[in-house]
């Protein structure tokens, strides 16, 4: 079993940046540091507000574009729904 995950970040502005990462807390640091993607670099400080681990990476780039397709509504839904079942 791989430690690939997807995340969800919330951004300055208040918007939501969806990536895959096989090391969340490090890929939010390299994000914060200014060094992440491009989105995310005009948009500090992010903040994690959604992890889902994945079988692999493969199935994590999969669900990141599931996820990615998603309406801002629907993605705070899930976000809401994790919080409450952690």
């Amino acid at each position: 079993m791989s430690n690939w995950s997807v995340y969800m970040v919330k951004c300055a502005d208040g918007s939501l940046y969806t990536g895959i990462s096989n090391d969340v807390p490090k890929r939010v640091s390299t994000h914060n540091a200014g060094k992440g993607a491009k989105y995310t670099r005009v948009r500090l400080p992010v903040q994690l507000v959604y992890d889902e681990p994945s079988t692999d990476r493969s199935a994590a780039s999969k669900r990141e574009a599931a996820l990615k397709k998603l309406s801002r509504a629907k993605k705070l839904s899930l976000i809401k729904l994790c919080r409450h079942t952690e």
